[in-house]
């Protein structure tokens, strides 16, 4: 019987690693697993890669795990952000290397990964510093960069339902890089308001299947009412 569910932090993020890439959902706060990201942090992998929409804020979540000295590297769309005192400190004291990648290109990686794509080309980034260094390629008169997938060994997503398959779907805009995030990791763990009965969450209404998901903890928080 395919049973996915966990009942505890622990057994949630067993076995991850040390040197990890560790796939963060979120837009700022929404969608953003912080009861896995405080998990992580129990469970002590360090030296991590962490790729996310921003670089955390104030003194929770990413930006802790980051203040413990646990994360290695950051790629992110945002680093500074309301109050991003963290990475600032950590960055200007050469504590925590930064890969800036455009929105759109950081959600294409993870998507590419997670379809099996190597690499892509995109005019974003062409002529500018986020080009440098890369493969430049012209189609149709008009010159690309090449940008590689980004895979992920560990992904963290926050979910509004899922089943015990492992069936997912997302609230708002708490589906934001979740989705593709769950496709791009090779352990998925996810976070989710709601458990429901096989059956219950109309195929329809299913955002990742399951086959992406390999862990689910129920965190239960917010509207206890549904949609």
């Amino acid at each position: 019987m395919i049973n996915k569910i966990v009942q505890s932090m622990a057994e949630a993020m067993a076995g991850i690693k040390d040197g990890s890439t560790v796939l963060i959902g979120g837009f700022g706060a929404v969608g953003q697993p912080n009861a896995l990201i405080e998990g992580l942090i129990e469970q002590g992998a360090t030296d991590l890669t962490v790729a996310a929409n921003n670089a955390g804020v104030g003194h929770v979540g990413l930006a802790r795990l980051m203040e413990l000295g646990r994360v290695r590297k950051i790629i992110c769309s945002f680093p500074r952000s309301s109050d991003p005192v963290v990475f600032e400190t950590l960055y200007r004291a050469g504590k925590i290397e930064l890969e800036i990648v455009p929105q759109g290109t950081l959600a294409e990686r993870m998507r590419a990964a997670g379809a099996g794509v190597p690499a892509f080309f995109t005019a974003t980034g062409v002529g500018t510093r986020m080009g440098m260094g890369k493969e430049l390629r012209e189609f149709d008169g008009r010159s690309y960069v090449m940008e590689h997938a980004l895979v992920g060994d560990v992904g963290l997503v926050e979910a509004w339902e899922a089943d015990r398959w492992g069936n997912l779907t997302f609230k708002k805009s708490g589906r934001n890089f979740n989705p593709v995030i769950a496709t791009a990791a090779k352990l998925t763990v996810v976070q989710t308001q709601h458990l429901r009965e096989l059956g219950e969450i109309d195929a329809d209404h299913v955002v990742t299947p399951g086959i992406f998901v390999d862990r689910v903890l129920h965190v239960p928080y917010g509207d206890p009412t549904g949609f």
